[in-house]
């Protein structure tokens, strides 16, 4: 994605939000001339804090999903026995609405970074174990023949044969579960913290009635999910050069 292409539906959202901002005129959906100025003024007054706050939690839990669950997919896909005896957990499991789990999880872990890492990493894990698994699944038998045949090991086939092939998956599972991933921040940090976008905007702007500063922290929160998906894509093109269409 070009970044006049980024611009040009920046601007369009806005010319909508502006349009709906008069059309209702009302004072709980102000301009976006209004929030972004709103933006502006508390980004030095603690929202810059609570978005590298959130940012630190985002990140961190990508990070830890990716490298936990790309190993396991990965040992899974290959070996059709252990995927037989691990598929019926995964099948069990995955359906299972894992942020119903957060309050259990809060009282193990404690109401900070801890527990709203684990619950989205929680998340994103299952996410890329399925992916993974299913990209090592769909290798060509007669692709890992043929680079067996030249005498190459199961180290030898993970590195060139079945990473390769998966790498594209896990990055754009990465990229699609950006937007669960700061629904599920958003509700991790409603709750019993002080830090943090969501708190921002629920606490410090919305229990205020604050609403072009609630607005600003709605702006950042998206700020932040577009960040941590143009920064994945940008990724993807830089170590997955062979799927990049030119």
């Amino acid at each position: 994605m070009r970044a006049r292409e980024i611009l040009w539906a920046t601007v369009l959202l806005l010319v909508f939000w502006q349009a709906a901002a008069m059309l209702v005129n009302v004072s709980v959906l102000p301009g976006p001339g209004v929030s972004v100025a709103a933006l502006v003024y508390n980004l030095p007054r603690g929202l810059a804090g609570h978005f590298l706050v959130s940012g630190y939690r985002l990140a961190l839990s990508m990070v830890i999903a990716g490298l936990l669950a790309t190993p396991l997919g990965l040992a899974i896909g290959q070996s059709p026995r252990l995927n037989g005896l691990v598929s019926p957990l995964i099948y069990l499991t995955y359906p299972i609405p894992k942020i119903v789990f957060l309050p259990i999880i809060m009282l193990f872990l404690g109401t900070g970074d801890g527990s709203k890492v684990f619950m989205i990493t929680l998340i994103l894990f299952f996410q890329i174990l399925v992916v993974v698994r299913d990209a090592c699944l769909g290798v060509r038998p007669e692709l890992v023949q043929s680079v067996r045949s030249l005498g190459a090991g199961r180290l030898e086939l993970l590195r060139y044969v079945y990473l390769p092939a998966c790498l594209p998956s896990v990055l754009t599972a990465l990229r699609v579960s950006t937007g669960t991933a700061v629904a599920v921040l958003f509700l991790a940090e409603t709750f019993a913290t002080q830090s943090g976008l969501a708190y921002y905007i629920t606490v410090e702007a919305w229990g205020r009635m604050d609403y072009p500063e609630m607005y600003a922290g709605v702006i950042a929160m998206a700020a932040l999910g577009l960040t941590i998906y143009i920064l994945l894509d940008r990724l993807e093109r830089r170590v997955c050069e062979w799927m990049v269409v030119q």
